[in-house]
């Protein structure tokens, strides 16, 4: 164990000489966890080949899940990437700095730890203030996958970095909450037609926008043995009790939901349900139900925003089961059933 240094810092405004240490720490080859607009980040030196090991040994992440890495600036690419398509600059020009990262053949130089041995790599420009300027002092191509416990639902907040990663890294920067709340969109590039390997922030439709209609691979809900890019295992983003997750017709999902609750509770069961505002009156004064509200049922971002917070409430509490309602499936909402079909290991129920 390790003491890790936790510092609070402004998330507009960050200060020079807390990032300066942490730009420090980088360089020598330790370990940074970091806010950006999505998650907080678990950050090493790509050129520190060790230190990216550290990260697979600190999380428990499997060794074939490849790391994305973080640039502060566009011109920063051609050091990392061996050819860029033409659709990356018009995607950079919209997108970067943001929640979108993008897949591209890699230069040799690029440690295999980095990319799990593939000869491709993941790279996105963050837009946190925080997350920016740590990167800028460093001047790192920095590896960094999001920084928690592997399998468990991602950081959201500084409080959720420390209660995982508190004595086995070297320092916490804590800007508070992030915005996205959902780790970045991610884009194959290197495929005959760019294709989403995950949904986040960067939808499907904005990126149609920029590319033209019918451009864009929409994301499968499959199971992946070897994958492409991170969160693409079957089970992810995992609270500690079962998940399972209905879809369908609004009514007929209340009234089974309101069944299994009562059955569950009646058994002696804490049972803890994400469904939307509008639905909350249907599930008032049921004992043994802890009511997590997703927000409006028309603002995915808002479920976005709270979805890995509420994961990581469930487990403090100590449930024994949860049930969640799926949004919508467009915009920001596929990204939200992408995240609960995940958390769920594929445990579905649509009801018709």
């Amino acid at each position: 164990m390790i003491t890790t240094e936790i510092i609070k810092v402004n998330a507009a405004a960050p200060e020079a000489e807390a990032l300066d240490r942490a730009a420090t720490i980088l360089r020598r080859g330790g370990l940074v966890a970091f806010p950006t607009e999505t998650v907080y980040g678990l950050g090493a030196s790509v050129y520190h080949p060790e230190s990216v090991k550290r990260i697979f040994t600190v999380k428990g992440r499997p060794g074939d899940n490849p790391l994305i890495v973080h640039l502060y600036q566009w011109e920063q690419l051609t050091e990392i990437v061996a050819a860029v398509p033409e659709q990356a600059a018009l995607l950079a020009k919209h997108f970067w700095p943001g929640p979108l990262t993008m897949i591209f053949p890699k230069k040799e130089k690029i440690p295999p730890e980095v990319t799990a041995g593939l000869p491709t790599v993941a790279i996105r420009v963050p837009s946190h203030p925080v997350a920016l300027e740590l990167l800028r002092r460093s001047q790192l191509p920095v590896a960094a996958p999001s920084a928690n416990l592997s399998g468990r639902p991602s950081p959201t907040r500084g409080g959720h970095v420390v209660a995982d990663l508190n004595g086995k890294i070297e320092m916490i920067l804590d800007a508070g909450p992030t915005g996205v709340g959902l780790e970045s969109t991610v884009l194959d590039l290197t495929s005959a037609r760019p294709r989403i390997l995950r949904p986040g922030g960067v939808t499907f439709e904005m990126l149609e926008a920029v590319l033209g209609a019918g451009e864009v691979e929409a994301p499968q809900f499959t199971k992946c043995d070897r994958p492409l890019a991170p969160g693409m295992k079957y089970r992810h983003y995992a609270p500690q009790a079962p998940l399972r997750l209905y879809t369908g017709d609004r009514e007929k999902i209340n009234c089974a939901l309101l069944e299994g609750i009562r059955r569950e509770t009646a058994a002696g069961k804490k049972i803890a349900l994400l469904a939307f505002e509008e639905d909350r009156n249907a599930f008032q004064d049921l004992p043994g139900l802890s009511y997590f509200s997703l927000g409006e049922r028309a603002n995915p971002a808002e479920s976005a925003e709270r979805l890995f917070n509420l994961l990581r409430l469930c487990d403090e509490i100590g449930v024994d089961a949860i049930y969640a309602v799926a949004p919508p499936r467009s915009g920001v909402g596929e990204a939200v059933f992408n995240r609960l079909w995940k958390a769920s290991g594929g445990n579905v129920e649509e009801i018709k």
